[in-house]
């Protein structure tokens, strides 16, 4: 049987609660209609106030967008701030979703390397040499995508004052922050002044954090000025999120808190489990651990990634992607813990010792 490592999807269920309201909003003839191009509003209030809660700041219902999943809120992010040949640094290895949405644009992806030796962390200084008049945005994913890299609260700080410096915008990717351990539970400063930072928009997911990737729903957040044009964009893509998942995280926000813990320590358990894993495991070398995602060197040397995961695919049933799809080294593959329960961990170490050195 194949165990599939490769895609960051929940294992578990929606909350019952949430299934029930999910069905109820579904039936509603009401929710069929079209909604709000920015969102639901007591979405928008529910979600204001759990920025506020998280980051200790004070963001309001006006800075809050709600969108059909983060890969929409970073794409009309991305349509607002970019024309065709302007550029936007992107750290390496990258979420090659968010690549393939600046190639669709006509704009430049920019790789800012991301060293193992570093942490797979991104460099301030090695970005402010990369940016010149073409250069609109930096893009961050902390907790990260591939390499599950969990930026300092103050390396993110170091990049939103050098996009503030440089008059170019900081794009903050935190859809798995809800997986952080609890000493990190407050990813960054940046929102704890009294207003929302000029230059930053901040990308979240529901999807993860709720089970609920099918009904498609993230959030976008930025300065109240740049709302308009970001509901210009929206309305083209899509007009507006499905309207019954919104109804259903509006109750969601704030009443599944213990069920949405209960998952946060669940994941940090898989992870732990996987660490150890590893350390068990001859020659393999975990270089970065985070969230849902394992960043690992394999032992066959110059192999390509590609050939190493085909390889345990077809040998040994397991399912994993090779760094270099995400621009990555040729020595890394990346595996996705969060679709498999302890037993899934204890086959997947199995089957890398089965796959030897």
């Amino acid at each position: 049987m194949l165990l599939n490592m490769c895609q960051a999807v929940p294992s578990h269920a929606p909350a019952p609660g949430m299934l029930e309201r999910l069905a109820r909003a579904a039936g509603d003839a009401g929710s069929a209609t079209y909604g709000p191009i920015l969102g639901e509003p007591d979405l928008r209030e529910a979600y204001a106030a759990e920025l506020a809660r998280v980051y200790s700041g004070h963001p309001d219902a006006s800075q809050v967008a709600i969108t059909a999943g983060c890969n929409q809120a970073y794409f009309v992010a991305m349509m607002a701030l970019v024309q065709h040949g302007d550029a936007v640094l992107l750290p390496t290895p990258w979420y090659f979703n968010h690549r393939m949405t600046l190639d669709m644009l006509g704009a430049e992806p920019r790789p800012l390397p991301c060293r193992a030796e570093r942490n797979f962390v991104p460099d301030p200084e090695e970005a402010a040499a990369l940016i010149d008049d073409r250069v609109r945005a930096i893009v961050l994913v902390t907790p990260n995508n591939p390499t599950g890299a969990i930026y300092p609260p103050e390396v993110i700080a170091r990049f939103y004052d050098l996009c503030r410096e440089r008059g170019i915008w900081l794009v903050l990717d935190e859809t798995y922050r809800d997986f952080l351990s609890e000493a990190q539970s407050r990813p960054h400063d940046l929102l704890s002044g009294g207003g929302w930072p000029e230059n930053l928009i901040q990308l979240y997911s529901f999807s993860k954090s709720f089970a609920i990737p099918g009904h498609r729903l993230g959030a976008l957040a930025a300065p109240a000025a740049l709302l308009p044009e970001l509901g210009k964009v929206m309305d083209c893509v899509q007009i507006c999120a499905a309207r019954a998942g919104q109804i259903a995280l509006s109750w969601g926000l704030g009443a599944l808190d213990e069920w949405r813990e209960a998952n946060r320590v669940e994941m940090q358990t898989r992870a732990e489990a996987v660490r150890a894993a590893f350390s068990r495991l001859q020659g393999w070398e975990l270089q970065s651990l985070g969230a849902y995602f394992a960043y690992v060197r394999h032992p066959f040397g110059e192999t390509s990634a590609w050939k190493v995961a085909e390889r345990l695919a077809s040998e040994h049933g397991l399912l994993c992607l090779p760094g270099p799809a995400f621009m990555g080294r040729e020595a890394h593959v990346r595996i996705a813990f969060a679709n498999v329960d302890a037993a899934g961990i204890v086959t997947m170490e199995e089957r890398l010792r089965a796959a030897g050195v």
